[in-house]
This record gives structure tokens, C-alpha cells and sequence, in this order.
């Protein structure tokens, strides 16, 4: 009799990620599939379709968790809306997904579900209270408390991107990677003489220009330097809400962003505490994530076998 597996999924709106992972946790089977934005779902689609028939026949799948990159009805598996790739809106991929492979089907968003992998095998682990920020392409989070993502009252979310931060400015709008790369634009252009712009123009393309925020940072770059700064200040302001609402033992910061290593983690504590309230004190840890590109994979393992 063949062991059973589980397959996890990473819809996402650059990537395609489908894993088939052992009861023990080891990988079996691993697909990464760039996305063109321009297919839209029925793209994806085909891809899941082709990876269904590559599975080989002695490989038992017992369930399918997936991490999707926007909202969803995590009680009928229909999609709400993808920011990134049309034709999802209120698609029944959970009903699509049972069809196909004959299991159960777990789905929820992907920045929830990146929270689990991390709060099961990740920076969060041994941890009772575990939040999880992704500073990506946008911003969003997940909170787990004793291995149990929070919902709320459905469709609710710990969704910390739309947080505001004052009355014309979402947390989404000030700590995202395109907030920055959009901050890095204008600074370029106003202290043309800069390391950063130095970076900035070598590498000639546009879009992902926090990529050169620690480098330059690193040869003393001060206009680099401020930008970090006020990254720290406002994902530290965002978290503070978090830590007065939800008192997490450890915040974790995941996505793109996060490639800014120490220098970002050490600033963000550091203004975490001048915004915590005394009685509150010590803030929260606040650590890297650990388990890089494979969060989402690994979260949906979480998902579908607990």
C-alpha cells in the first residue's frame, strides 16, 4: 500500500509553486512555474492540469492545501478577487480543485497562510501568539495562536495592509515593495549624485529598486540610510497596533522586503519599543523570516495536514 502525501500550492502573481510533501514532511515532488500575467487563471489552471498528470501513479495524495494571493472564502474555497491576475473573481477553485484530484481541499490567503508555515516550522515555532507581516509587492498578514489561524467574524482577516496609519495612508500604501521602489524613484531624482542612484541607473530597469537600499546603505549612502529609517518607523508603528490589540510573543517580518536582514530587523525593534506603552514592555521579538520562498508551501502543508 503506497504512503498517502499532500499537496500544497502557491498561487501567486509572479509564481506558481505545487509541492508534494510525505506524512513525515520530506518533498516528493517539486514544481516552479513562472506566471504570465497575461493568461490570467485559465493559465494556471492549465498548469495545475499538467501538473496533475505528471504525478506518478504510485504517488496517494490524501489532501491539497493551497496559499492564493488575495482574498478568499476559506468555508467554500471560492476566490474573491486577485490584484495581480484577472479572471479569478469568484472562481470555485476549491470545487475545481476537488474535481481534479479527488481529495479534500484546504485554501486560505496566502500571507495567512504563510503565517502557519512560519508559526509550525519557521521563526514562530514553539510560539503561542505568532504574527507574521510579508512586506512583498503589497503588504499583508496572518496571525496564529496556539497553531490556529484567527479569523474573526468571516470574511475576516488579520489583514495589517490596510491598517492606516493616518487619515490618507494604509500600512500597504508606506511599507509595501512598491511603496518603496516608488520612494527610491523620487529620491533618485532629487539627489541624482547619490550611491543609490549610482545602483539605481546601472542596473537600468524599472521597478525593484529596494534591492539597492542595503548596498548603498552599506557604502554610507544617507539618502539610502533615511529610506530604511522611515520603513522601520512606519512597519514599527503598524506592528505597535498589532502588539496593543493582540500581545503576540514574536512578530515575524517575511516577503521581499525582508532581504533587508538585520538592518531592518534591529530598527524596527528598536522603534517598536519607543511606541509600545510602558505597561506593555518588552515589545515582542521581532525576527526574520526563516523559511524564505518555500513559506507558502510549507504554511499550506500546515494547513491541510493539522
Amino acid at each position: 500500500m503506497t504512503e498517502p502525501n499532500y499537496l500544497s500550492i502557491e498561487i501567486g502573481g509572479t509564481k506558481l509553486q505545487l509541492i508534494i510533501y510525505s506524512r513525515s514532511g520530506e518533498i516528493v515532488k517539486h514544481w516552479r512555474i513562472a506566471i504570465n500575467q497575461e493568461e490570467g487563471s485559465e493559465g494556471i489552471l492549465k498548469h495545475i492540469q499538467q501538473v496533475h498528470s505528471e504525478i506518478p501513479g504510485d504517488v496517494a495524495l490524501s489532501g491539497v492545501g493551497v496559499g492564493f494571493g488575495g482574498p478568499v472564502d476559506i468555508v467554500t474555497g471560492q476566490i474573491g478577487v486577485s490584484h495581480q491576475i484577472s479572471g479569478w473573481k469568484g472562481f470555485g477553485l476549491g470545487d475545481w480543485l476537488r474535481n481534479l484530484f479527488g481529495v479534500p481541499v484546504k485554501i486560505d490567503n496566502d500571507a495567512n497562510v504563510a503565517a502557519l508555515g512560519e508559526a509550525h516550522h519557521g521563526a514562530g515555532k514553539g510560539q503561542e501568539t505568532v504574527f507574521y507581516v510579508t512586506l512583498g509587492s503589497g503588504a499583508g498578514g496572518g496571525l496564529v495562536q496556539n497553531g490556529k489561524l484567527y479569523h474573526g467574524r468571516q470574511p475576516g482577516e488579520a489583514e495589517i495592509g490596510h491598517l492606516r496609519l493616518s487619515p490618507t495612508a494604509t500600512f500597504e500604501s508606506l511599507c509595501s515593495g512598491w511603496a518603496v521602489d516608488r520612494q527610491i524613484r523620487a529620491a533618485v531624482m532629487q539627489n541624482p549624485g547619490s550611491h543609490l542612484a549610482t545602483l539605481s541607473h546601472a542596473a537600468h530597469g524599472f521597478g525593484g529598486e529596494a534591492r539597492h537600499l542595503l548596498p548603498a546603505h552599506a557604502a554610507g549612502c544617507e539618502i539610502a540610510t533615511e529610506i530604511i529609517d522611515q520603513l522601520a518607523m512606519n512597519v514599527a508603528w503598524g506592528l505597535s497596533h498589532v502588539t496593543h490589540l493582540f500581545h503576540p510573543d514574536v512578530l515575524i517580518i517575511g516577503g521581499g522586503l525582508s532581504h533587508l536582514g538585520a538592518t531592518l530587523q534591529e530598527k524596527v525593534s528598536e522603534r517598536l519599543e519607543g511606541f509600545v506603552m510602558k505597561a506593555f514592555l518588552p515589545a515582542p521579538k521581532v525576527e526574520l523570516a526563516f523559511l524564505g520562498e518555500m513559506v507558502v508551501p510549507v504554511g499550506a502543508l500546515a494547513l491541510i495536514s493539522n
